[in-house]
């Protein structure tokens, strides 16, 4: 069985304000991509500037066994299998590009989910899973979640010839520059079946697929960041993962969510931190003694950073906890991994955003140029509360529901 071959990775689960790893394997991705960081941010400023997608600064990633990190080692991967450690890795990344965490962020999700789903999955999707995690672990696959809607909705049908169609159009699907596969979230529906939530599985070569070139975002802009179309996509019944009934509540499929999007914290923790470095930099070489409000606004925003920092920690360190605990009640792991999430995330898209805006302040009018570190940074912060699961109104509904229900 996978859960033989796969056995549990060794951990703490000491806080250290997103600082240090927890696991072997978080320790020597960590130390892979120190290696890579000064590129990624020597090539930051001109990428930003044309909002284009270093494919090849992906393509050292990959020779490295950076884009098979989060797959099993059995498997051919890292075997980072923290979410602590793929967030602080998202992190060290950010420091140097935020749009390529970003990217990155896509691979690294999907090797923890395919991960949970070779393991635990239904019976008929582990060879999928398995397929998929040996191709990533070589380096062959680069598979993209495409989860957003543009227009209508995303649906799955019988073709009428005894196969299978997809057909809709996702938007803001990072790193699609490169994929070789697309997990799309999509609707089941056929004639006299409830409609239901599916994820197929669609090669970048299949019939009706395209990738558009349309990136020009506010931030994020070496993300390469597009939409991709399927139309009339064929695809093989062995290769739709199912997700569970449509339009009624399913708190169970909350740990699913947690697992494939709660280290992508890390990537605006680490924004953050790398702005108060640029900000406190410029405020000492200044000479004399600092003005009280500039006092103020380096304690302030080092005690802000402090707190996002535990706080981000502690919410992926019991994501870890609970992961791969199915002995109980499945509906209230799923709200136990979610809830942390939803309020560290509240935090971040508060904080982070909130320590850029002090920094900008800190360096004064010289941080309003596009070619400042901090400009590219306020843009990119910015992200962070248009990523799911939830935006500002639908992560209200749902803490608040938490609490009143």
């Amino acid at each position: 069985m996978p859960e033989e071959s796969s056995p549990a990775e060794s951990r703490t689960f000491a806080g250290g304000g997103l600082s240090e790893p927890v696991t072997e394997a978080g320790r020597r991705l960590l130390e892979v991509l120190q290696r890579h960081t000064p590129v990624i941010a020597a090539e930051c400023a001109a990428n930003d500037r044309t909002a284009t997608f270093p494919v090849h600064l992906f393509e050292g990633l990959r020779k490295d066994g950076v884009l098979g990190a989060t797959v099993p080692a059995g498997l051919g991967g890292l075997g980072v299998s923290s979410m602590h450690d793929v967030a602080l890795a998202l992190a060290e990344v950010a420091r140097a590009d935020a749009g390529v965490a970003l990217a990155l962020h896509m691979q690294f999700s999907r090797g923890l989910t395919l991960d949970f789903e070779w393991r635990h999955g239904a019976e008929r999707a582990r060879p999928l899973a398995e397929g998929l995690l040996r191709a990533m672990g070589t380096g062959e696959a680069v598979i993209c979640g495409a989860v957003k809607d543009a227009g209508t909705t995303t649906v799955l049908r019988p073709d009428g010839v005894g196969g299978l169609r997809l057909d809709g159009r996702k938007t803001l699907v990072s790193m699609a520059q490169i994929a070789t596969h697309f997990v799309v979230s999509a609707r089941w529906r056929a004639e006299g079946e409830p409609e239901r939530l599916v994820a197929p599985v669609v090669p970048r070569s299949a019939t009706g697929l395209s990738v558009t070139d349309d990136w020009d975002g506010m931030g994020m802009r070496s993300s390469g960041t597009v939409d991709v179309v399927f139309d009339g996509c064929p695809v093989p019944q062995e290769s739709v993962l199912q997700r569970g009934p449509a339009g009624r509540r399913n708190d169970a499929a909350l740990a699913g969510q947690t697992v494939s999007s709660i280290a992508m914290l890390g990537i605006y923790v680490g924004i953050a931190g790398a702005a108060r470095e640029v900000a406190v930099a410029h405020a000492a070489r200044r000479g004399g003694p600092a003005p009280a409000a500039v006092r103020t606004l380096v304690a302030g925003t080092g005690a802000r950073l402090y707190g996002l920092r535990h706080a981000v920690a502690a919410a992926l360190l019991e994501a870890d906890r609970l992961a791969d605990d199915l002995g109980g009640d499945l509906q209230a792991r799923g709200r136990a991994m979610m809830t942390p999430f939803q309020y560290a995330k509240m935090l971040v898209n508060r904080d982070a955003v909130g320590i850029v805006d002090d920094c900008l302040t800190l360096v004064g009018g010289a941080a309003y140029a596009n070619s400042h570190p901090l400009a590219r940074m306020y843009r990119d912060v910015r992200a962070g509360g248009f990523m799911h699961p939830y935006n500002f109104v639908d992560g209200v509904d749902y803490l608040s529901d938490i609490a009143l229900a």
